[in-house]
């Protein structure tokens, strides 16, 4: 799957806050922001972990945002249910978005599969699941994997268990597993590190506030910026607090694609849009009223705007010279005017 330029994708998550009628909402949102896909996770909180209340299956009580739970109770309400994906698909698809998911087991590839899924996304946590990755490999569809808490040795391991399935449509997302994450931690450089090595597209998932940091990563050269949405952040949840509002979201889209369409070529040639300031720069005019046999000098001949004379870097050839003739003031400089 290609795209002439950016995808923009809105990730929807927990953001839903268990409401299926949101989860529409969100979908719709997204689509009139700009967003080129919409992504879910599918997946229920039996397949992510266990049910169990002891430290090791709890998050750190330092979280910013979900200290001291257990990952059983996040996981058990930030999932989208799984009866929600193909009327969630379906609207996507009414309004003119790509529809995919994160499957996180191969299950879950297998349903999406079922929903004939035109995409898969693999999330930071999952990147040593090597066998969800060759699931999704051998899907022949695209798939985007995002890196963050993931070592290079891991990643060169995720990519060749990728390809060895024949299939090397892949984009690998530069991401910073902290949330909100820092711009400092970006490391948006490593775009190009992860391109040259393993020889596939790259892009962004993006956990900062603002848009600065997707911005930076278009510009250098990111297919994909992937970023949480939400109605209102206000309106709290698990992912709510470095999601996007859909205003937000709609800026992006615009100042991202600016940005993608300033980069341009490396040739270097006028913009029609320069002709204008191209005649008004500077050139040599007679300044003064001259006669036939005067000196062009300083005082009758200065670069000025606009450009109809010879370019201001040739004063010093014409500085001198005899006038052929009387010649005007306002009289724009040729050698033509000189003996």
């Amino acid at each position: 799957m290609e795209f002439d330029a950016v995808n923009y994708v809105a990730e929807i998550s927990a953001n839903h806050l268990g409401s299926f009628e949101r989860a529409l909402s969100l979908v719709e949102a997204a689509a009139a922001a700009g967003a080129t896909s919409v992504k879910f996770q599918t997946y229920t909180a039996d397949t992510m972990t266990l049910n169990l209340a002891t430290k090791e299956f709890s998050v750190s009580d330092a979280h910013e945002l979900w200290g001291g739970r257990t990952l059983y109770s996040l996981y058990e309400e930030a999932h989208t249910p799984w009866e929600w994906h193909p009327a969630l698909f379906a609207r996507c698809r009414e309004l003119g978005v790509i529809p995919f998911s994160s499957p996180f087991d191969i299950s879950a590839v297998d349903f999406l599969e079922s929903l004939d899924a035109p995409l898969y996304k693999i999330a930071s946590l999952e990147t040593s699941d090597l066998n969800l990755i060759r699931a999704v490999g051998k899907t022949g569809k695209p798939a985007i994997i995002s890196t963050g808490a993931t070592e290079f040795s891991e990643i060169s391991e995720l990519v060749e268990a990728f390809k060895e399935t024949g299939n090397s449509d892949l984009t690998l997302l530069v991401c910073t597993s902290s949330y909100p994450a820092n711009p400092a931690d970006s490391n948006l450089a490593r775009m190009q590190l992860l391109r040259d090595t393993f020889d596939v597209k790259v892009g962004f998932s993006d956990h900062t506030l603002g848009i600065g940091a997707s911005i930076a990563a278009i510009t250098l050269g990111a297919s994909v910026i992937e970023r949480h949405i939400t109605l209102r952040r206000s309106d709290g949840g698990a992912d709510g607090a470095f999601s996007m509002e859909p205003e937000e979201f709609s800026q992006l889209v615009k100042e991202g694609t600016a940005a993608h369409k300033s980069i341009g070529v490396s040739e270097w040639k006028l913009a029609p849009s320069e002709a204008e300031s191209r005649r008004l720069r500077r050139s040599l005019y007679v300044c003064a009223n001259v006669n036939e046999g005067d000196i062009a000098d300083t005082s009758n001949v200065r670069p000025i705007r606009p450009g109809y004379g010879l370019s201001a870097s040739r004063l010093p050839e014409v500085l001198g010279k005899r006038f052929a003739h009387d010649t005007k003031a306002g009289t724009p400089v040729s050698l033509e005017l000189f003996e």
